[in-house]
């Protein structure tokens, strides 16, 4: 498991026990619960956005590479 998907999960447990903390307790506000859940939300979009924009570089990088390798083979023949 990366870091990013751990961090994602530790937040996904909180916001529930918070939540149903919430629902069976009553410590915290209904406000708390609300935004530990999208702290948790944001966090993970930001950590999969990160990871599709490496992607991306990589995928970049491979088609500019496979680019020079047409561009070479042309001219050898």
């Amino acid at each position: 498991m990366k870091l990013g998907d751990i961090i994602i999960t530790i937040l996904a447990i909180i916001s529930l026990a918070v939540g149903l903390w919430y629902l069976f307790g009553n410590s915290p506000t209904f406000e708390q619960a609300l935004i530990i859940l999208i702290l948790t939300i944001q966090v993970s979009t930001v950590i999969k956005i990160t990871q599709v924009g490496s992607r991306l570089t990589s995928l970049e990088r491979s088609f500019s590479n496979l680019a020079k390798d047409f561009k070479e083979s042309r001219r050898r023949k």
